[in-house]
């Protein structure tokens, strides 16, 4: 999967959030968007990814060369960020596979296997409404880096975790790098691997 911005900007009101953004994601290589608190990191994302209109400018998935129609994005990404809402009636085990309906199991993966180490393996039955924060945050990870999809968005995916839940992450993120197409919205260099490609959002004000 290949995701082309072209002078892509985004404004609420009179203000900017960043200005004419045109670069070119390539497949399977894993870039950190970076910038201080209310810089427009999560804010370009939610644009990329579809949830927000822009402003002006436009962006293009294409697959294998393939134009992917705007309505189909869905089904080619995977999303973890601390604002993302989950389903408080479903227990841990119903979540998991009610995501699960909608998206494909990477095929080295169970529905058992990808609760080992994820600190929510005693929760199975026990429902999201009682998580502790640190522990949707887990569950968001564990859906977005099983599932089978080309583009992985994760913004501020550390956010809530204790140290075991970080070095987890950093573990889900190693096994998927080369795989898809990873982009991670961080101001905090742990959340992002050395090798991956910054692009400050600062540059585009």
């Amino acid at each position: 999967m290949k995701i082309l911005t072209e002078n892509l900007s985004k404004r609420f009101s009179r203000e900017w959030i960043f200005k004419n953004f045109s670069f070119t994601f390539e497949k399977n290589q894993i870039y950190a968007v970076i910038g201080p608190n209310g810089s427009g990191k999560s804010t370009l994302l939610q644009v990329i990814w579809g949830q927000l209109p822009p402003s002006s400018g436009e962006f293009k998935y294409s697959l294998n060369n393939r134009a992917i129609a705007p309505e189909n994005i869905f089904k080619y990404v995977s999303i973890a960020t601390p604002y993302m809402e989950v389903i408080e009636e479903f227990t841990l085990d119903e979540m998991i596979r009610f995501h699960f309906k909608f998206k494909k199991l990477r095929e080295d993966r169970t529905l058992t296997s990808i609760l080992e180490n994820s600190g929510l393996e005693a929760a199975r039955e026990k429902r999201i409404s009682n998580f502790s924060s640190g522990m949707r945050q887990r569950l968001k990870l564990l859906l977005a880096f099983n599932s089978d999809v080309p583009v992985l968005f994760l913004d501020e995916p550390t956010s809530n975790l204790d140290k075991n839940g970080m070095n987890w992450y950093l573990h889900l993120l190693q096994s998927v790098q080369g795989k898809c197409l990873t982009i991670i919205a961080s101001n905090q260099e742990h959340e992002y691997p050395q090798n991956a490609i910054k692009i400050s959002l600062l540059d585009f004000k």
